[in-house]
């Protein structure tokens, strides 16, 4: 059995996949949501992508869905207290972020003019 060179690549696949985080962030932020809302605040993602990345993320755990037996039906998406213990995470990553990203805009133009 090989062991990953890095421990931590699981969660990165789980967490920093294409919408994962935007979801996740959004349902922290704004809590409990219907499917039309949460694609109201993630405009730029397709219905069917959402769909399925909700999916993923309910068979993860990391996001509960409530179906609500009314007429008409109504489903809603929240994170899972699982989703909840990498609040942290998050705002670790927000905040260095906020402190650091202009370092990486100011390199990246360092380089390429030096490349060009």
């Amino acid at each position: 059995m090989t062991e990953d060179a890095c421990p931590i690549s699981p969660v990165v696949d789980l967490l920093f996949s294409r919408w994962t985080t935007p979801i996740i962030w959004v349902l922290e932020h704004h809590g409990r949501l219907r499917f039309n809302e949460l694609h109201r605040l993630l405009p730029s993602i397709t219905p069917k992508v959402l769909t399925q990345r909700l999916r993923q993320l309910e068979r993860d755990g990391l996001v509960v869905r409530t179906y609500h037996a009314e007429i008409p039906p109504r489903v809603e998406y929240e994170i899972s207290d699982l989703s909840r213990t990498l609040v942290p995470v998050f705002r670790t990553l927000h905040g260095w972020s906020e402190e650091h990203l202009a370092e990486v805009a100011a390199a990246r133009e360092a380089y390429d003019a030096a490349a060009g």
